[in-house]
């Protein structure tokens, strides 16, 4: 176990002071925070000088990494000529315009309207309440299920935590609410059974979504919601089928496939979008993270003209569009996001990506062979370490143990953020991240993989139960 230095006085007073989400609060005042102070490309660095790889680009969002002048000098640009306006009753204002343009030309498939939130969560939420206003309009008021999929993350307002396949976003929650489904998750290597093809896998999820849909009655389901790259599940890799056998289910009974592109948009996966890497054909999409960088919060909905005249048709008849955000389309927000796809397209960060993929990937398999880590997974920049007790049976840690998060914590302790889901370590570092800087976080990653080797040795963790 790593020792623990006094707190500091900032710790200290973060300790009193802050609610922090994703942590366990019971152990939050002996091992306190990490206080970061500032960043730079892709080292962030704490009020002791300390330098850290940011392994995660934050939280999956930092793509441009610290610090960059470009996108600081548009958010001053911004901030002196409009700092604040909104959208409700027909007002506009030009970065939301153009955002708007940016990203019908940038979309995946044909798009007619951006709707703008303040976050992933707010887009998803906003997904499945424009999919109930859609069905209304056609006069389908039953058709209101939602299908998401075990292991999958689409945030924490209560209807995406309801979404969110995941227990800790449901024990203690009272979640989820009705009007949720979840179906099989994809991850071949941990819910194939015994014996059983990847094809043969593919199949049997897809006939459990055609069992549940049956089930249930297709006319009372409006939607799938997927990921196309499960990211907060693990950096789940669905397999190369998956996505095309499951839309023909879903179309056979006219329901709409949502891509949740919060983590896997913007050239994470080596595509603009991730349902393009996946084969995925989405009716519409819901975007965030790396949308702006993570140089300020804004999320957006894209929707197709057939489901946009849906919402004019019940505008007419009811009065108005009754809903919207105070910080939907931001323009402090829509001018980094702007700002930010110039940058991913005048840099090629698309090419940067593809280019430096196979190091991210010859990285991780060298890793696979150590003697703790179950199974690899990676797309583009994305990417997740298994850990398991056994190697051989795929065995897991007692989760009472925490070898994930322990393992996180001597990733800190030699100088890399990475996140630990489970015993998952993840990984999502800058997209600029170059090959020197991606060759330095592995080799500090795997100082800390050999400390926890020690430790779960030292611990007798690997003992059968």
């Amino acid at each position: 176990m790593l020792d623990q230095p006094p707190l500091t006085n900032l710790q200290t007073r973060d300790i009193e002071a802050v609610l922090h989400p994703y942590t366990p609060l019971h152990k939050l005042k002996t091992q306190g925070p990490l206080v970061i102070e500032r960043g730079e490309g892709v080292f962030v660095y704490d009020t002791q000088g300390r330098d850290y790889i940011e392994g995660m680009s934050g939280l999956w969002c930092a793509g441009l990494g610290f610090g960059n002048e470009e996108m600081v000098e548009a958010a001053t640009e911004q901030l002196r000529t409009l700092p604040y306006y909104h959208l409700f009753g027909a007002k506009g204002m030009e970065p939301a315009i153009e955002l708007a343009e940016k990203l019908k030309e940038i979309a995946p498939m044909p798009i007619s309207k951006v709707f703008f939130t303040s976050s992933g969560s707010e887009a998803n939420d906003t997904q499945v309440k424009l999919a109930w206003y859609m069905n209304n309009a056609l006069g389908r008021p039953n058709k209101k299920k939602i299908i998401s999929r075990q292991k999958a993350y689409h945030g924490v307002t209560i209807m995406a935590a309801s979404l969110t396949g995941l227990p800790y976003n449901h024990i203690g929650w009272d979640l989820p609410v009705d009007r949720v489904l979840h179906t099989d998750c994809p991850h071949y290597y941990r819910f194939g059974k015994d014996g059983e093809s990847e094809s043969e896998f593919v199949a049997r999820l897809v006939q459990s979504l055609r069992d549940l849909i049956e089930r249930e009655g297709p006319d009372t389901i409006a939607a799938m919601i997927a990921e196309p790259i499960m990211g907060a599940g693990g950096v789940l890799v669905p397999p190369a089928t998956y996505f095309a056998e499951i839309q023909k289910v879903l179309d056979e009974h006219d329901i709409m496939m949502i891509s949740d592109e919060v983590i896997n948009g913007f050239g994470r996966t080596g595509n603009w979008w991730g349902c393009q890497t996946t084969g995925m054909t989405p009716k519409t999409i819901s975007a965030a993270k790396q949308l702006t960088s993570a140089y300020a919060p804004l999320g957006a909905v894209l929707v197709p003209d057939d489901v946009y005249d849906a919402y004019v048709s019940h505008s007419e008849k009811i009065g108005t569009f009754g809903h919207g955000f105070t910080y939907g389309g931001h323009p402090l927000g829509c001018a980094l996001g702007v700002k930010a796809i110039e940058i991913y397209q005048k840099n090629d960060i698309l090419g940067h990506v593809r280019k430096i993929s196979p190091l991210f990937e010859a990285r991780l398999k060298k890793v696979a062979d150590h003697p703790l880590v179950g199974e690899v997974r990676f797309s583009g920049l994305m990417g997740g370490v298994e850990l398991v007790a056994d190697k051989a049976t795929k065995r897991s840690f007692d989760p009472k143990s925490g070898v994930g998060a322990q393992t996180a914590r001597f990733c800190e302790a030699n100088g890399v953020i990475l996140r630990a889901i489970g015993d998952t370590i993840a990984f999502c570092p800058p997209m600029v991240i170059n090959e020197a800087e991606l060759n330095e976080l592995f080799d500090r990653f795997e100082k800390a993989l050999a400390d926890a080797a020690g430790w779960v040795a030292k611990e007798g963790l690997q003992k059968a139960a």
